[in-house]
């Protein structure tokens, strides 16, 4: 039984599916409210802030993911992210289920730094601060033998369905309804996006890999980084159309964040628009060289075109 924590979000949903086709039939989808993925799915409702439950949701499991997310309110993420964390290494520990742990970036250094599992956590703010701790609970628990687990950790999304990051909400969402794309402080610095299809196979692929266990994997991304400028121009391509943008200055997100708190939730993360961001998955390169990383453009084109398809199909 390979169980998925969390699994109603995009990666969850895209993980169900490498899973299914590469390694298992035996999936057990675990949310508050869970929905089938796979036609031979066991469905589970639980609370990860709910110890009982959340033992209940991993017993008889094999190898846990935990993708489980919350809405992007630092007083939710400092309140109940530290608790879903012990909650479910306790449960992997009681059953002896290996654990592995979809993490983010949040907690390094918002530099044009080359980003790889060695460098020092050096968060910005709170969100970071939580991830940063999350983080170090789990390699905390691995280095005390509580539980065998992997740290699978990905830069900022790209993707269909329902993915959701600000490259996606503010510029790809916006291109596809025919509007203009809102550009966060620079079109000019390179962006290391991951292609949440990919990110969902890679985990796959590692928790079924016995020696990969034990350490922090970056996730695989296309090295051809591109900058904003570069991208909408694919989609003025991908489109057939001059897509216009807007790049929103940071006194601009400051002045805008008074009136949106969802903007407000991301003040923390502006600074790495500021700078190139070089995050570096050579390590995974290196162990799975026969991995197929989707290029920017493929990505791009799927994304941007999944509404049309959609609609031909129906």
């Amino acid at each position: 039984m390979q169980t998925i924590l969390g699994a109603n979000g995009q990666i969850g949903s895209e993980l169900a599916l490498a899973l299914k086709k590469e390694f298992t039939d035996d999936i057990r989808l675990v949310s508050r409210n869970p929905k089938r993925i796979n036609d031979t799915d066991e469905l589970v409702s639980a609370n990860l802030l709910d110890a009982v439950e959340t033992q209940k949701a991993v017993e008889g499991s094999e190898i846990v993911y935990l993708t489980a997310g919350l809405p992007i309110d630092t007083a939710l993420w400092v309140e109940q992210f530290p608790i879903m964390m012990r909650n479910v290494i306790d449960a992997c520990a009681m059953h002896n289920a290996k654990l592995v742990y979809f993490d983010n970036t949040y907690m390094y250094p918002q530099t044009n730094d080359l980003l790889t599992e060695k460098i020092p956590f050096k968060p910005y703010g709170e969100k970071g601060r939580v991830r940063g701790l999350l983080a170090q609970i789990l390699l905390d628990a691995m280095d005390e033998g509580q539980v065998q687990a992997i740290i699978c950790r990905a830069p900022e999304f790209y993707g269909p369905g329902k993915t959701k990051s600000i490259t996606n909400t503010t510029v790809l969402d916006k291109l596809r309804a025919g509007e203009s794309a809102k550009v966060f402080i620079s079109d000019k610095t390179l962006r290391t996006l991951i292609y949440t299809p990919d990110a969902s196979k890679a985990m796959a692929l590692l928790g079924n890999t016995p020696d990969a266990y034990g350490q922090t994997w970056h996730l695989p991304c296309d090295d051809n980084r591109l900058t904003y400028k570069q991208l909408i121009d694919i989609a003025s391509d991908t489109l057939g159309a001059n897509c216009d943008y807007t790049v929103l200055k940071k006194w601009q997100l400051k002045l805008l964040s008074f009136v949106s708190k969802p903007l407000r939730e991301t003040l923390e993360l502006l600074p790495r628009y500021e700078v190139d961001n070089l995050f570096v998955s050579d390590k995974f390169k290196a162990r799975f060289p026969d991995f197929e990383i989707t290029s920017y453009r493929d990505g791009l084109v799927k994304t941007l075109l999944e509404n049309r398809r959609r609609q031909s199909d129906e």
